[in-house]
């Protein structure tokens, strides 16, 4: 009889690491929008032609998908550099189309002149930077969802009340794209952290950057729009 090999002691009572790999429907999801809100936007202030960013954008998720489809979970060299090309994309994109409509906004412009239609490209910026932001924060997060589907740094970039509160933390707890969603959406509302904070430095940049852009398109947008309708 054959008993284990030498090299195997130390493993006889070791489980093989579980996999929390993440759905990847809400991330596409929320690419997928922030291509339609591209689309929606006047031509003044959409970065290149009305076709550009979201072909490039649904052609990098095209590929996300293909390389891991279903849950998050393949840790890949190339589909780490896809994540990241692809918000790098959108952040360029929200980024630009705010500080084209504050230009319209000091110098004049088609859609500044009707409340309605300020209104609505100024909601369709903010959106667009909140789900951008969100993406971010989902991608370099404890090394992106591929890695924290694996395991957990033991200090993340971004502390959730689950890592503050130990009597919150449910067992292998991993933040999904619905937190750093959230995460966007209440920084960019209450321009300062709200239930996550950020511990590595690029996180509280990001965080500052996000909460100045809000503050420009939400502050001079509804100033524009009042000054409009009075």
């Amino acid at each position: 009889m054959t008993g284990p090999h030498p090299s195997d002691a130390g493993n006889l009572h070791e489980p093989p690491q579980a996999v929390y790999g993440e759905a990847r429907w809400p991330m596409a999801g929320a690419v997928v929008t922030a291509a339609v809100l591209t689309l929606l936007l006047p031509d003044d202030l959409r970065l290149g032609p009305r076709w550009a960013l979201p072909l490039v954008e649904g052609l990098l998720l095209v590929a996300l998908i293909a390389g891991d489809p279903g849950r998050i979970s393949r840790r890949s060299a190339a589909l780490r550099a896809a994540s990241i090309a692809l918000v790098g994309v959108l952040a360029c994109g929200a980024i630009w189309s705010t500080f084209q409509l504050v230009d319209d906004l000091v110098h004049g412009g088609s859609e500044t002149n009707s409340a309605d239609a300020l209104l609505q490209a100024g909601g369709s910026v903010w959106a667009s930077t909140v789900l951008a932001f969100s993406l971010l924060y989902f991608e370099l997060d404890s090394g992106g969802p591929a890695a924290r589907a694996h395991s957990m740094p033991p200090t993340p970039a971004l502390a959730f009340p689950q890592h503050l509160s130990p009597e919150l933390n449910a067992t292998h707890w991993r933040p999904r794209y619905i937190d750093y969603l959230y995460l966007g959406f209440t920084n960019a509302t209450a321009f300062s952290p709200t239930d996550v904070m950020p511990l590595a430095p690029w996180a509280k940049i990001a965080m500052a950057v996000q909460s100045a852009v809000s503050l420009l398109i939400l502050g001079l947008v509804i100033a524009r729009a009042v000054n409009v309708l009075v």
